[in-house]
């Protein structure tokens, strides 16, 4: 797999105070050395009060012709007075193949859930019925984690709890701060300093859950089987933005995923890795 060398920085330093409160990133996936997956996330702070997030994934290589996924999640939301991170919709497009799943969440401002409409091949926008028990006071996961990352700004730590609900389900996605460490920068990832080393767990509260552990709990479990839950390390990039990921492992039956922090840009702030990879390849 061939590398692309558009900007190699020695190290990565914080972009300058002065930059708009937006932060783009490109983050490379290996499992067992093989590039799996290329992931893009943008957050934009800049409009007063209000965030978003939007995360674009898809596989890449020879796991594409085997597993051709791509899938868009999208965050958009308020920041209330007490620094909380409210949703006002997030939005998830995957497409397996050609079969697209759309599922449209909207919130209230005081932390109520509004409505669900899905896309599939069997519905068009369809409204959706939702019980409150397991949809009030819950946030989406894009949001669970950028309270965590902006939390880090004033903490240091990486710690947090909310509660989710994903179409289905409602679940806990706690952050669990393990330590402070100093990373170095690498050919994969343009990241070395401070940061924070934390696991991330899913616990089950109600909805409709599977006996048997599937997709990510299953994940999840594999790697507690192993000794060591998925774990994050996060650290600040941005003078005024939130920390973001830096790196991420997570341990399966088959052998570990890494993800790696490829590009930054902020402003007038670009690194590159050598080993990023481009579109076209």
């Amino acid at each position: 797999m061939a590398a692309a060398l558009l900007w190699l920085a020695s190290t990565a330093s914080p972009a300058a105070a002065g930059e708009t409160l937006r932060q783009q990133l490109v983050y490379e996936v290996y499992a067992g050395g093989i590039h799996a997956v290329q992931a893009h996330m943008d957050i934009d702070l800049s409009k007063k009060n209000k965030y978003d997030l939007i995360l674009d994934a898809k596989t890449r290589g020879f796991l594409s012709s085997l597993v051709p996924w791509k899938g868009t999640f999208e965050s958009h939301g308020w920041i209330l007075k007490d620094g909380k991170y409210q949703p006002q919709k997030h939005q998830s497009t995957a497409t397996w193949r050609d079969e697209k799943d759309i599922k449209e969440y909207l919130y209230n401002k005081n932390g109520s859930f509004k409505s669900l409409r899905i896309t599939d091949e069997h519905s068009d926008a369809e409204l959706r019925e939702v019980n409150d028990e397991v949809t009030n006071g819950t946030v989406d996961t894009l949001s669970a984690t950028l309270q965590v990352l902006d939390a880090y700004n004033e903490t240091g730590t990486c710690a947090g709890e909310s509660e989710v609900f994903d179409g289905k389900r409602r679940f806990k996605q706690i952050f669990r701060h393990e330590e402070a460490v100093t990373l170095t920068e690498s050919k994969y990832n343009i990241y070395g300093g401070p940061a924070a080393k934390c696991t991330v767990e899913v616990v089950p509260v109600n909805g409709e859950w599977h006996k048997k552990p599937r997709g990510w709990m299953s994940i999840q479990e594999q790697g507690r089987a192993k000794g060591t839950m998925p774990t994050v390390w996060i650290a600040k990039m941005s003078e005024n933005g939130p920390a973001i990921p830096v790196k991420i492992r997570v341990k399966t039956a088959y052998g570990t995923l890494f993800m790696h922090l490829a590009e930054y840009k902020s402003a007038d702030t670009i690194l590159v890795a050598e080993k990023r990879v481009t579109e076209d390849e």
